[in-house]
């Protein structure tokens, strides 16, 4: 059965170019379980990459030394066991803060990281902002990991510090995210039904508990703005989370098996969710309509198929910075790239058993973990955005649909602004 629509000649998808992959170590006593690389992420500011190599470890890099290491010497990189951790800089002014390789040993197994960045005049949330622990500057860079026991543990990036341990959750961390506003707010989703938002500016005090998944929770991320939040699990439905009042904005339905992962665009305009439906739905966040339909099966699965075991499983959804493609991740064995207006792929790439995806923070790689712990790079579809579609994004990272909806403008236009065409 064909993975593609039959009006679409094989020619006529492209084949993404490799740059590069990190191959993880052996593993001892050749183990099986634990090796899954479940999480990548590269810093907001692009300065590193990290990733979870399986087995208690993960490994950070610098993003710019890795990219010149596959020019160098070629795409495979074996990645090194035997790095150290960072010792901590402070006594040389000229080294502080310089991005270097190391691991991190993290007790247990990791299913989850997110790197977070600090902005100063983010205030805590909390009243009583006499004394902590820890201030936070703006040249501060985290990194959280989630554990296999519950634990969130908060690390210095620079120095390989462990800062905080966060205790709370019950089952498997398998999610974090940052709130994209620099106020070192964290949410964690988790196999023991709930989502925890924890002020990290506040000591790692857990602020609230959010509750509505009937079963596990296997994703979560920030709008742009830092005012709504997406969590999906093991249902059919996506949840939608005001984080000013940490209430539920409203559950959209339309998918027909466990939704898996998802990820707002960069305007907040659009919300990309992956499910094991074969499909990846775009919806339009602000009023719960879908807006496109990415099948991975073709024709596609009647609602009975696409709730079984359908070899088509979507794992994993990510959108790009110029906020027209979009990279998802089957069980087919490959990576493909969306444009936003487009029902098929304008390129693809091959990758057995893959686990999770993510763009660069340029946007002009794709990095994508698999299940034995090892990370995968392709170059992404590279296009300048058109004015009019710059224009969109301006007004619609301020703007949400009821509002562009009550614009005096021509009906082509707020179609347009709604991302309707």
């Amino acid at each position: 059965m064909a993975s593609f629509p039959p009006r679409v000649n094989e020619k006529e998808i492209v084949r993404s170019r490799t740059i590069g992959e990190l191959l993880a170590p052996a593993a001892p006593f050749d183990k099986k379980c634990g090796r899954e690389n479940w999480t990548v992420a590269f810093a907001p500011d692009g300065s590193y990459f990290a990733w979870s190599q399986g087995h208690r470890a993960v490994k950070l890099v610098p993003w710019s030394q890795c990219l010149k290491n596959f020019l160098l010497h070629g795409t495979k990189n074996i990645t090194n066991s035997s790095s150290l951790r960072l010792s901590r800089q402070n006594s040389d002014g000229g080294q502080k803060n310089k991005p270097r390789e190391h691991i991190i040993d993290c007790g247990d197994i990791v299913w989850s990281l997110a790197f977070g960045s600090s902005v100063p005049e983010k205030q805590s949330r909390c009243v009583n902002i006499e004394w902590h622990r820890f201030r936070f500057g703006q040249d501060q860079l985290l990194l959280a990991t989630g554990l296999n026991n519950g634990r969130i543990k908060i690390w210095d990036v620079y120095t390989g510090k462990l800062l905080l341990n966060l205790v709370d959750h019950t089952e498997v961390v398998r999610d974090l995210t940052f709130a994209p506003d620099g106020s070192l707010i964290l949410v964690s989703a988790s196999r023991d039904k709930t989502l925890r938002v924890w002020d990290l500016k506040d000591d790692g005090n857990m602020m609230k508990v959010l509750r509505g998944h009937q079963n596990w929770v296997y994703s979560c991320a920030f709008s742009p703005d830092s005012s709504m939040l997406c969590s999906v699990g093991a249902s059919k439905a996506v949840f939608l989370w005001n984080m000013d009042k940490y209430t539920m904005i409203r559950k959209l339905e339309g998918h027909h098996h466990d939704v898996v992962a998802c990820d707002f665009s960069p305007d907040g305009a659009l919300l990309a969710t992956a499910s094991y439906d074969t499909r990846v739905y775009m919806w339009d966040p602000h009023t719960g309509d879908i807006l496109m339909e990415f099948g991975h099966l073709f024709p596609p699965p009647t609602p009975i198929f696409a709730g079984g075991a359908n070899d088509r499983w979507v794992r994993s959804v990510s959108f790009s910075h110029d906020g027209l493609h979009v990279a998802s991740l089957a069980d087919d064995k490959m990576v493909r790239f969306w444009r936003i207006d487009e029902d098929y792929p304008v390129q693809v790439a091959p990758l057995s058993n893959g686990l999770c995806c993510a763009f660069s923070t340029d946007g002009s790689v794709l990095a994508a973990g698999t299940h034995d712990g090892s990370v995968y790079f392709w170059a992404t579809p590279r296009q300048v955005p058109s004015l009019q579609h710059l224009c969109r994004m301006s007004i619609r990272r301020v703007m949400p649909t009821q509002e562009v909806q009550e614009l005096p403008i021509p009906s082509k236009v707020l179609e347009f602004l709604s991302y309707r065409v």
